[in-house]
């Protein structure tokens, strides 16, 4: 293992921006060439230089495995964050969790650049078994901070009761989400009075799981 993966990213506000940058650049790239595409050519579209890439993620995989945990809570943050926040002071959390709900999966239906980030996952997954390795060194919470951290806060405040957090953030994905990866993954989508219906069923099934109330 060479240096560069053991050691801390470079850190502060002008090493946020150039993280920021390559992750971008890598995103366009990794879209348009696939993995194969250089770290020299992603360091030159960041504007950066390539020792900085490697400062800043150690390895190809790493870095790819960044462009796609970025990409993946970005439909959620992107389609309606005061939303997610507004689930902590909502007065009625059902209501608030269905309003949410549907803002995000209405985005993960029409995001199809990254609906083309996952089909590059499953192409790429089996011939780089390093970036399964990079995937699974984080936990859900990780992946997706924004779902991690409305769920802890509604637990913390005894809305929710929720004693495992990363098998309910993966429950909540499922309920959601999942079903239009699977469907999205052959080329076919659910319309739109299904997705309504899975919508409201799904908030309904994790409410009923997780409430203050249940045994």
């Amino acid at each position: 293992m060479s240096s560069e993966t053991v050691k801390q990213p470079p850190s502060g506000p002008r090493a946020e921006a150039k993280r920021q940058a390559i992750v971008r650049a890598a995103r366009e790239l990794f879209l348009r060439e696939g993995f194969g595409v250089g770290m020299d050519a992603i360091a030159a579209e960041a504007g950066v230089s390539k020792v900085t890439v490697y400062n800043h993620f150690g390895s190809k995989e790493a870095l790819f495995t960044a462009v796609i945990t970025s990409a993946l809570d970005e439909p959620l943050a992107g389609a309606s964050p005061a939303a997610l926040e507004g689930l902590t002071e909502a007065e009625d959390l059902r209501a608030a969790f269905i309003d949410a709900a549907r803002a995000w999966v209405h985005a993960v239906r029409t995001n199809r650049e990254v609906a083309a980030l996952r089909n590059l996952i499953a192409a790429e997954v089996h011939r780089f078994p390093e970036l399964g390795h990079a995937w699974k060194s984080h936990g859900p919470a990780s992946h997706h901070p924004a779902v991690a951290g409305a769920l802890r806060t509604l637990a913390d405040q005894g809305r929710l009761v929720i004693p495992d957090l990363e098998t309910a953030i993966i429950q909540l994905y499922a309920l959601l989400v999942f079903p239009h990866m699977v469907f999205g993954s052959y080329g076919t989508q659910i319309d739109d009075d299904l997705t309504n219906r899975l919508v409201i069923g799904g908030v309904d099934m994790f409410l009923d799981h997780y409430g203050p109330n249940q045994t």
